[in-house]
């Protein structure tokens, strides 16, 4: 195969069809558009929720009394425990300390005693910052002998875990939409070029030539094209970004820049885009070809 003819009849698409070119290059570069700004979002609130996951802690008080050995044999069952990352023992006077610091009162002058018990302040591995995960880990704890509660933030992982599946479910629809319609629109773009191309296809197919022969010119059109709509949504979206940037504070600009393969991506996704669209264009073409 001329790779000279295959790559002369892919760009002859582009001028037998100028118009609906155009609208195919612009509509997969409005939706590459769209779904590099759901991309960036899911991205920057996935950081969002991991850095409000990597907070998450449990506070197990302890039964007194208590030896030294004891907090010491208990620490390493807490420590033992699946899901458990590390602690952070507080004595006493510790928490009588952090009282202060947080109320402006000294708890010995308030009751004349030290009601706070020592407690432990329990970070999870990464896997088990979830609702369900935490719980799992909360009920292992309280099961421990020497250790008398355990509060942590119930409903602020369930508000997490229930707004990040909404939001997953939301971005993963309309990604789906726009790039549908992508699709749609560069099937239709290169079923005109095909169309017009249909007795110079019929002639082809009479004297021999193979499948493959026929369609890799408009499989390479819809590339291009896709290739065409991918650069330009790339580049719009880094004008984007570099402009939001202005606007921020200085010690955000790296949250909202993305990384060079990102751009690569979006331009391979176009690329995705025009092929896929091609080839439902090619086999609905062949298909009523056939039955005709």
């Amino acid at each position: 195969m001329s790779l000279r003819y295959t790559l002369r009849e892919s760009l002859s698409g582009f001028t037998r069809t100028k118009l609906a070119t155009a609208v195919s290059i612009v509509t997969i570069a409005i939706s590459l558009m769209l779904l590099g700004v759901f991309a960036i979002l899911t991205i920057h609130t996935s950081r969002f929720i991991e850095a409000l996951r990597s907070k998450v802690e449990l506070e197990a008080f302890l039964q007194e009394p208590l030896t030294g050995q004891d907090i010491a044999d208990l620490q390493r069952r807490v420590l033992a425990t699946k899901g458990v990352d590390s602690l952070v023992y507080i004595s006493k006077e510790t928490a009588a300390k952090i009282f202060k610091e947080e109320f402006g009162e000294d708890i010995h002058r308030v009751l004349e005693f030290n009601p706070l018990p020592p407690s432990f302040k329990i970070y999870l591995r990464d896997g088990y910052k979830t609702a369900a995960g935490t719980q799992g880990v909360y009920d292992r704890l309280l099961a421990l002998k020497g250790i008398d509660n355990i509060i942590y933030r119930k409903e602020l992982l369930e508000l997490i875990d229930r707004q990040t599946a909404s939001a997953n479910n939301l971005a993963l629809g309309l990604g789906l939409l726009v790039s549908l319609s992508a699709i749609f629109l560069v099937s239709n773009t290169i079923r005109l070029a095909i169309y017009a191309k249909r007795k110079l296809i019929r002639t082809m197919e009479l004297v021999g030539a193979t499948s493959g022969f026929i369609r890799l010119p408009f499989l390479l059109e819809g590339m291009l094209q896709g290739f065409g709509g991918g650069v330009a949504a790339a580049v719009v979206l880094y004008l984007l970004l570099e402009y939001a940037s202005r606007f921020v504070a200085a010690e955000f600009p790296a949250y909202i820049r993305m990384e060079p393969v990102f751009y690569l991506l979006v331009v391979a996704g176009g690329i995705a885009l025009g092929l896929l669209g091609s080839v439902i264009s090619i086999v609905r073409f062949m298909r009523s070809a056939r039955t005709a």
